[in-house]
């Protein structure tokens, strides 16, 4: 897929520019989902891609369409999937009408796994990529709380928290540990400067 660098303030009407795709990453209990729907809610002309996930409908956290794993093997299969991984015994896809919309000249946003990032950045170029953080002992707290986990699932995620980011990719970090508000006020601020986003105020 071969694109450029553009402007958001066209609002994707130029043909001319190519959106860019934001992988949003971080650990479980991290609260990517919360942040990226404040972000999704500040931000004008921003497309949030919903992922399809071998879970149950009814678990939340996050609009998805729901599908089964041979479903999801099917899909796969005939090239329904940009970029596709697993993880925490779950599947989970981008689909690939992603890149009809980034051609369009819209930049997108989406929540990854760090372990899907070198796949994404071979598939979408100019890739940027908002990493969350947390210490230990928020993710801790934010894991118990939701209760979908037990105790040694939780073990295992903050285990897996410290796994690093690969080299070479256009990142961007922000700490979550204080009031989500504040951590979608710096992830706008530092969007806005990497890409010329205008808040939906301004719009």
């Amino acid at each position: 897929m071969s694109t450029s660098r553009s402007s958001w303030q066209d609002g994707g009407e130029n043909a001319a520019a190519t959106g860019r795709l934001i992988a949003v990453v971080g650990p479980s209990g991290v609260g990517k989902d919360s942040v990226i729907t404040g972000v999704v809610a500040d931000l004008s002309k921003l497309h949030l891609v919903r992922r399809v996930i071998t879970r149950a409908p009814e678990l939340g956290g996050e609009e998805y369409d729901a599908v089964s794993v041979e479903r999801f093997r099917t899909m796969a299969r005939n090239k329904a999937f940009a970029v596709h991984w697993g993880a925490h015994g779950l599947h989970y896809g981008i689909p690939a009408t992603v890149e009809g919309r980034l051609t369009g000249g819209q930049h997108c946003i989406a929540n990854f796994s760090r372990g899907s990032l070198l796949e994404a950045n071979a598939v979408f170029d100019d890739l940027l990529v908002l990493n969350i953080t947390a210490t230990a002992k928020t993710l801790a707290a934010r894991l118990a709380a939701r209760g979908r986990e037990s105790e040694a699932e939780i073990t295992e995620r903050l285990r897996r928290s410290v796994k690093p980011i690969p080299e070479g990719l256009r990142v961007l970090t922000v700490s979550n540990d204080g009031a989500l508000q504040d951590t979608v006020a710096q992830a706008v601020d530092l969007l806005k400067g990497e890409l010329g986003q205008s808040r939906r105020d301004d719009a």
